[in-house]
């Protein structure tokens, strides 16, 4: 690989996604790029490069950036953000949607499993709160990841990751030797292809947002106009989900963290009427 095109790999990636290639770049370039280069014919990694530098080919463009996207996920990751959802922020809601209805966006979903492991919550939080309903809208700028989280279908390997073995025999059935999870829950969510470097007004209003290991791939610049598109979209007594090892603090103001919860942030102009339980 020469210099030059891994110069236009990182300028086309961020271009496209956002992405910044990191200090482990070459070893990054290869293990993702070299499946791609085998099945779209090319010899190496570095000839699919080339071509990608001397040809103007949308596919493979896309293709790439694809593959180099980061889409490391699992049922209930991290499990503190669904804690505070079920226990905090779903009975705060609760209280102040007279339809019933609580809009939520799993923006950069992957393959489906965080919006899955929302909906299972809710199914098991049915009978203590039987009016709500959860009205989610998952996306992603992946085809491939989006065509698997909406086929619902897993390996054996993914379905035991963070997924309590009660809900897996209650929500998935075997298929060969894959687990489906049920129709129901298919059913449930709305799957979506859209970037987050666009304008996101198509997302419409939002009640929570989970954004969750995303914007750590971003440079201060995008994070900034990610968040704050995402501000203009979310209710005022709206909730946003970070990653554990993102932040709003020093990127913008237009978010707060919640006292005492990790990862957890309101809008920051908007006083918080009713005050959530700190988590131990």
């Amino acid at each position: 690989m020469t210099n030059e095109d891994i110069d236009h790999l990182a300028t086309m990636l961020k271009a496209r996604s956002g992405l910044i290639l990191g200090s482990d770049k070459t070893y990054l370039i290869e293990s993702r790029l070299a499946p791609v280069a085998r099945r779209e014919g090319f010899a190496s990694v570095s000839a699919l490069l080339a071509s990608l530098r001397t040809k103007r080919d949308e596919k493979l463009m896309t293709v790439v950036t694809d593959a180099m996207t980061t889409n490391e996920t699992f049922f209930f990751r991290d499990k503190v953000p669904f804690d505070q959802f079920k226990s905090d922020v779903l009975p705060a809601l609760s209280k102040t949607r007279m339809n019933g209805d609580i809009k939520i966006w799993c923006a950069a979903c992957s393959t489906g499993q965080e919006p899955y492991s929302l909906a299972m919550l809710m199914d098991e939080a049915r009978i203590q709160f039987p009016r709500v309903n959860l009205d989610i809208l998952a996306t992603d700028i992946s085809d491939r990841c989006l065509e698997k989280a909406q086929s619902g279908l897993y390996t054996q390997f993914e379905v035991q990751r963070g997924l309590p073995i009660t809900m897996m025999v209650k929500n998935f059935e075997k298929v060969d030797e894959m687990w489906r999870i049920s129709p129901k829950l298919r059913q449930s969510i709305r799957f979506k292809k859209v970037n987050l470097l666009d304008d996101l007004r198509m997302v419409g209003r939002q009640d929570v947002i989970y954004c969750r290991n995303v914007l750590i791939y971003f440079d201060l610049e995008t994070k900034k106009k990610v968040l704050e598109q995402m501000a203009t979209l979310l209710a005022d007594d709206g909730y946003l989900f970070l990653g554990a090892a993102e932040t709003v603090l020093g990127i913008t103001d237009v978010f707060k963290p919640m006292q005492g919860m990790r990862g957890l942030y309101v809008k920051n102009q908007v006083a918080q009427s009713t005050p959530l339980r700190k988590l131990a």
